[in-house]
């Protein structure tokens, strides 16, 4: 049946609209580079630190004295492990990854961080760290952040070597994860021992560093 004029005139429209839509939804960005457009614009009071993870801008507070203190001493131990290489330990500098943002407790970067400097000088590109670290917090998410959610989000990334401190006024865990699989976010090689035990990094420029009593003692 040929439609009539006023059937025709309404189907026009909402055709037309519907093109519309599409061509809107085309031009729109994606999540990360929302999230990263989001990231770049934020300013926060000095003691925050403001990552992309999974999806997610996580905004998290710096650690307390006894955060400090631990993370401290594991990148002294990694600096004298270092020393006369072309790698270097650093704190408080941007992993940039895509449009995702890491800010781990320690890392292991190029001395030469021109080397790796990501295209719009925020931090240093993953293609460059070899290894990261992180002191957990006792909070329940801050555990969850950097057990389940960095450690995903890592081995994504192909970070060689991920360490994880877990503290509990003075008694804890060191966990040394490696051998990543980025397509399945998952690191397949899995050291924990409690304090009292030395653990090794296996693999890389830090290769052999023992953490143990020198780093996690009281």
């Amino acid at each position: 049946m040929t439609p009539t004029p006023t059937l025709v005139k309404e189907v026009l429209p909402m055709t037309a609209l519907a093109h519309d839509r599409a061509r809107d939804s085309h031009d729109m960005p994606g999540l990360d580079e929302v999230l990263w457009r989001a990231w770049q614009a934020m300013e926060l009071p000095e003691g925050y630190r403001v990552e992309i993870v999974e999806g997610f801008i996580e905004v998290s507070p710096t650690g307390r004295r006894r955060h400090a203190v631990l993370a401290n001493r594991l990148r002294d131990a990694l600096v004298l492990h270092l020393t006369g290489g072309r790698f270097a330990a650093y704190q408080d500098t941007n992993v940039i990854h895509d449009r995702k943002v890491f800010s781990p407790d320690v890392l292991i970067a190029p001395r030469d961080l021109e080397e790796t400097r990501d295209l719009e000088g925020l931090g240093v590109d993953v293609s460059g760290v070899v290894l990261v670290a992180e002191v957990v917090s006792p909070g329940h998410e801050d555990r969850a952040r950097d057990r389940v959610r960095k450690r995903r989000a890592y081995a994504r990334a192909g970070i060689a070597v991920y360490v994880l401190v877990e503290d509990s006024d003075g008694h804890g865990s060191v966990t040394v994860l490696s051998s990543p699989v980025p397509e399945e976010a998952v690191y397949t090689t899995e050291v924990r021992v409690g304090y009292g035990t030395d653990v090794e990094v296996p693999e890389g420029p830090a290769k052999g560093m023992v953490i143990g009593e020198s780093i996690t003692g009281s």
